[in-house]
This record gives structure tokens, sequence and C-alpha cells, in this order.
């Protein structure tokens, strides 16, 4: 097989969806990927990754790392990373999301949630006036301690973020000037794709 053209061989498409800060988990799908197909498919495939990198697991920084390392390791593939409603929490939390284009800024789409506030413990620290509200809900600290559709324990906030925030060395609900301290540099770009 390994004297075949790239040419000839049927392109491969991999999509990968919701690693939430799974690193080993992502570690063991990627390995099993590489030894189960073709060598010359995979390393030209287009492996699209459907977002949810982050939240519930305990090694997000590791998962953002492993994924931003890709594009090095393996040039001939093409990688497309969506974000997922978890990213743009997080994204939002640490404040890479633009300004709404209306110029009425984020603290206008808080009105019409604003009955969900206390419950779901919004973040309400340092820089919150100008969060995106899905950053403020990330960031938060929910009141209700088991979410009864999934039969399991909120971890920290109404996206389970808390892992995300020990990933990086910072307690759960610090501000996001204090979480912003402690991303690499890529992860910043990598938050918004």
């Amino acid at each position: 097989m390994s004297d075949q053209n790239p040419q000839e061989v049927e392109k491969l498409v991999i999509c990968i969806g919701d690693i939430h800060g799974y690193y080993k988990k992502l570690k063991t799908l990627w390995s099993n990927l590489k030894s189960k197909t073709n060598p010359i498919q995979f390393n030209n495939a287009l492996i699209i990754f459907l977002g949810d990198y982050c939240d519930r697991g305990p090694e997000t920084k590791r998962v953002i790392k492993f994924l931003l390392r890709l594009p090095i390791k393996y040039p001939d593939q093409t990688h497309v990373f969506l974000a997922g409603n978890h990213d743009l929490a997080f994204a939002g939390f640490v404040g890479v999301l633009p300004e709404p284009l209306n110029g009425l800024g984020f603290r206008n789409g808080w009105e019409e949630y604003a009955q969900s506030e206390e419950r779901e413990g919004w973040y309400n620290g340092e820089g919150f006036e100008n969060m995106h509200l899905q950053g403020r809900r990330w960031g938060g600290k929910i009141k209700v301690k088991f979410n009864s559709v999934k039969g399991a324990h909120y971890l920290g906030s109404i996206y389970d973020a808390a892992p995300t925030f020990l990933s990086y060395g910072v307690s759960h609900a610090s501000s996001g000037v204090r979480l912003n301290g402690s991303l690499d540099w890529g992860h910043y770009g990598f938050t918004v794709k």
C-alpha cells in the first residue's frame, strides 16, 4: 500500500466531536485512527473537529496543545476546527469574542435570560461588565449542584467548566484576567476558530 500515489487513493474524511477535555481518550482515538486506516489516506485526510474541546474532562490544556500541533505534525492533512457551545462560552469568558456590530455590546444580551442569572450563578467578578452572556454562565458557579437530566453533579458551572480552569492551574470562577494569564498564546486564537 505504501507505494500508492496519494492522488489515486480515495480521500478520507474523519469527524471528531465532543472531546471535552479528555486528552487520554483523544490520544487513544488518534492512535486507533492512525493504526486502522490506510497510511496514505490517514496522512492526507480531511479531519473535521466538531467542537467542545473544553470542560468536563481534566485536561483541556493538553487537548488544545495536541490539536494545535496537528498541522505541524501532519502537514498534508487538512484540519478544520469548529467551535462548539462550550468553546464559545470559554472564548466569551476570556474576552476574545468580537463585540456585536450593532454597537449595543454584550450586556444587552443578558436581559432576555436575566431570570436564570441567580439559579445559574452567572459570573459577577472582575471584568464581567463587558462579558458575553455565555462567558458569564461558563465562569459562574451554579447554585443547583445536581443535574437531574444527566444524572450527574455539575462541575462548577452550567457548562461544567471547573476542570478547564484547573487544567490551566487556576481555581474555578477566578477572574477572566487571571485565567487569561494562564493561557498559552496559541490558545487565544484557538478559542475563536
